[in-house]
């Protein structure tokens, strides 16, 4: 039984928790019987599909497109899995290997800013609203990647205070100097933008 966001919102502290916690041993054994298990990152979604003992890559059947994905034993009707995907990949980035009797496939998603529900649609689903993703740090970002997100951070900070952004600041600061160095001329009656 699905409980809807307002429903949800009605519930105690202790209820809620309650539900999380059903919904995630729920979701557990959901996940468990599937027939491969998976992680994902924001950009990227990895598949590990257990296969017979002895299974060598020529063996194998896999077919990766943009919105399905199949794998197989060659010369076997019955699919280890098959389907529709759950959202578009990037074709050409996504790979597979064979390591120690596991399928490893790696999918590329095409939206790189969003989480997946499932992998093919006909699975269970995870509620992606709890995915907690793994930590990022500001130090883990090269110099240039994490002086822009330290200056949108700066900006969106000084938006929500009402004050003016790094930019705005920047121009202000310009017109301050410009104004000390041309004394002789009256600003009073400039509109600046």
């Amino acid at each position: 039984m699905s409980t809807s966001a307002e429903e949800y919102d009605r519930m105690s502290e202790e209820e809620r928790k309650a539900k999380d916690m059903a919904d995630r041993e729920r979701e557990a054994t959901e996940q468990a019987a599937l027939p491969y298990k998976w992680t994902q990152l924001l950009g990227e979604v990895d598949i590990h599909v257990p296969l017979p003992q002895g299974t060598r890559g020529r063996d194998l059947s896999v077919v990766i497109q943009k919105k399905r994905l199949s794998v197989g034993l060659k010369g076997s009707q019955d699919k280890i899995l098959e389907g529709e995907l759950c959202k578009e990949i990037k074709v050409e980035d996504s790979t597979w290997t064979l390591e120690d009797g596991v399928a490893l496939i790696h999918l590329e998603k095409l939206n790189q800013q969003t989480w997946w529900e499932n992998v093919l649609t006909h699975h269970p689903k995870i509620d992606t609203r709890k995915i907690e993703p793994t930590d990022s740090k500001l130090s883990d970002l090269d110099g240039e990647t994490r002086g822009m997100v330290e200056k949108m951070m700066f900006d969106n900070q000084q938006k929500q205070m009402g004050k003016p952004t790094s930019d705005e600041l920047k121009k202000m600061e310009a017109l301050k100097k410009f104004q000390a160095a041309h004394p002789e001329m009256d600003f009073s009656k400039a509109k600046i933008s």
